[in-house]
């Protein structure tokens, strides 16, 4: 099989097998499979009347490890059986563009589906399992907030287009900078945010919750706080545990990925604090994949790479 994983700029500058991105291990674990799997970044997509092709460098494994060869090759995207498309935000009008070239692609097996990608908000949309969210808004307006604020006593906003927690600001009533910090985040009310009432599980650590075509993985984490942050922005072992659901939050997270998976969005990480989901990352979802395997003494890789591969067959 002939795949193409769309990867960040950054992840190719400095491409290796680095255990703590999901990319990496997918990659390896195809190769493992002998595939023949190509990577590319959003910069080296292009269309050529109606036909979408990429750039490329072909991957290969040698001691455990993953490189790719020096010579580039230009393909077009339909010469695939299977693309992962999975750069990462900020979801910026390159992010959107690069999403209409695959407007023109018809033949591989694409996941996430570009087009679902760029019709669904990480933030935005979790609004759409609004019974399984906490109290939360969408504005630009100073006063709106303000409101919004009085109300719930404490809040978090969000820019709406980046990943990683960053920009993610916390306000609460009487703060000094509340006027200044809510300016900043809107620019000064022109741009949208959300803001969502502070749960105060976040203290130790939201659940990061798994889902894979209709299912919902029976492996879950929970990332941690550091001491200077109100939340999770380390990633290493200290801040990352097993963690577990219960039976009401598998119930409702399972109808979850149903629904995103309905929409072409077969891949997504679910953010959970107190049981409510707090965005919904589906661009390049990170499945802790070390951590996971570390903590459950399992192979998650190969649990993907059954998945995806499965997927890829039934569409040729």
């Amino acid at each position: 099989m002939k795949v193409l994983f769309v990867i960040d700029k950054i992840e190719l500058k400095y491409f290796e097998f680095n255990r703590l991105v999901t990319n990496f291990w997918l990659i390896k674990e195809l190769l493992d499979r002998k595939c023949d799997v190509y990577i590319t970044t959003i910069p080296l997509l292009s269309l050529k009347s109606d036909v979408a092709y990429t750039k490329c460098y072909q991957s290969y494994t040698k001691d455990y490890n993953i490189f790719y060869k020096a010579e580039k090759f230009e393909f077009q995207i339909d010469d695939f059986d299977l693309v992962m498309f999975r750069p990462d935000p900020p979801v910026d009008i390159d992010y959107i563009n690069a999403t209409y070239v695959f407007d023109f692609v018809t033949k591989p097996k694409i996941i996430n589906l570009p087009e679902a990608i760029r019709s669904f908000n990480e933030k935005l949309h979790s609004v759409y399992f609004k019974d399984l969210m906490s109290e939360n808004i969408v504005t630009a307006s100073l006063s709106e907030i303000e409101q919004f604020l009085a109300l719930n006593k404490q809040i978090v906003l969000k820019p709406l287009n980046r990943c990683f927690g960053s920009g993610v600001m916390y306000l609460y009533d009487g703060d000094p900078n509340t006027r200044t910090i809510i300016n900043t985040m809107t620019n000064n009310e022109t741009t949208l945010v959300m803001v969502q009432k502070f749960l105060p599980g976040v203290k130790t650590g939201d659940k990061r919750v798994l889902t894979l075509g209709d299912k919902v993985l029976k492996y879950c984490i929970k990332k941690l706080p550091s001491s200077d942050d109100f939340k999770f922005n380390t990633h290493n072992d200290n801040f990352i545990e097993r963690a577990s659901l219960n039976d009401e939050e598998y119930s409702n997270f399972t109808k979850v990925a149903e629904k995103l998976n309905s929409m072409g969005l077969s891949m997504a990480g679910l953010d959970v604090i107190d049981g409510k989901i707090i965005e919904i990352n589906i661009t390049s979802p990170c499945y802790f994949i070390n951590e996971i395997n570390r903590l459950y003494s399992v192979n998650l890789e190969k649990e993907i790479g059954d998945f995806i591969l499965t997927h890829a067959l039934l569409s040729l």
